[in-house]
C-alpha cells in the first residue's frame, strides 16, 4: 500500500472535511500528486437523478485528483446515518475488500493519498467493523479533526486514547472552530491540552463559514496555520 493519511474526527460535524480538504489543498500547492479518498458517504442529496456525495467532491477539488467520484466514494447512501445502517436500511452491504482495493489502486498513482472517515473512530462500517478497523487494515496513521469548543477535550482525549489502544499511530490533532465569535473554551483548549496529551497539536484552523466558498483560499488558510512537519516526517520514513 502507498502512503496515507487517515483523518478522523471526534465526533460527526466538527470540521472533517474542511481539515481534509486544506490538507489536500496544500499538499497539492507543495508539489505532491494527492489522491483522496471518502469511503463512505451517507446524507447524500440528488444531482441530475443520482446521490451525489459533496464531501468527496470537495476532496476532489481541493486535491486535484482526476479520478472520478465514484471511484473516490465506491459507497454512497440517502440516510444521515452511520454507514452500516444506511447500508441495511438500503439492503447493502458495503464490502472492506472493495474499499481496500480501491485504495490500492488509487495511492499507487499519487505521492499521498488522504482517507477522510465519516463521524468518529467507532463509527460501525459493518455492524462489527468500524473506521478504527479500516484505517487498522489499510495501515495508515491518523489525523484527528476536533471541533474547538467546550466539551472538545473530553472527546479529543477518548480518541486519542482509544487509538493508542489499538495501536493506531497518530500524526496529531487539528483544532477547527465552527464559530465566527470565539468561546472562551476555544481560545483556552489548544494550552489546556498541552498538559494532557503528548500527541501534538499540528494547528487551529479559523472559522470557515462556507467551504464552497473558501476553496480557493484553503492552501493559504492551512499554509498559515498547520505545521505539516510530523506528516512529511511520516512520508519520508515510510518511502526509505
Amino acid at each position: 500500500m502507498g502512503n496515507g493519511i487517515f483523518i478522523t474526527g471526534t465526533d460527526t460535524g466538527v470540521g472533517k472535511t474542511v481539515v481534509a480538504c486544506g490538507l489536500a489543498a496544500l499538499l497539492k500547492d507543495l508539489g505532491y500528486r494527492v489522491g483522496v479518498m471518502k469511503p463512505v458517504e451517507t446524507g447524500c442529496g440528488e444531482r441530475d437523478g443520482a446521490l451525489f456525495p459533496e464531501d468527496a467532491f470537495y476532496l476532489k477539488e481541493a486535491s486535484g485528483c482526476e479520478l472520478p467520484l465514484d471511484k473516490i466514494c465506491p459507497y454512497r447512501f440517502r440516510v444521515p446515518l452511520a454507514p452500516a445502517i444506511a447500508a441495511a436500511g438500503e439492503g447493502t452491504r458495503i464490502e472492506v475488500s472493495v474499499l481496500s482495493r480501491i485504495y490500492d489502486e488509487i495511492s499507487s498513482t499519487h505521492d499521498i493519498t488522504l482517507v477522510e472517515g465519516a463521524g468518529g473512530l467507532l463509527v460501525p462500517v459493518l455492524p462489527h467493523y468500524t473506521y478504527a478497523d479500516l484505517a487498522r487494515l489499510l495501515k495508515l496513521p491518523l489525523v484527528v479533526a476536533a471541533a474547538n469548543r467546550l466539551g472538545m477535550i473530553n472527546h479529543l482525549l477518548l480518541t486519542l486514547e482509544h487509538a493508542s489502544c489499538l495501536q493506531l499511530s497518530i500524526l496529531g490533532y487539528i483544532l477547527d472552530r465552527l464559530e465566527r465569535a470565539p468561546s472562551l473554551a476555544a481560545e483556552t483548549n489548544r494550552e489546556a491540552l498541552l498538559s494532557l496529551t503528548a500527541v501534538p497539536c499540528l494547528g487551529e484552523i479559523p472559522y470557515v463559514e462556507e467551504l464552497e466558498a473558501k476553496r480557493t483560499s484553503l492552501a493559504d488558510i492551512f499554509k498559515a496555520q498547520v505545521d505539516l512537519r510530523p506528516l512529511e516526517t511520516d512520508l519520508r520514513h515510510r518511502r526509505s
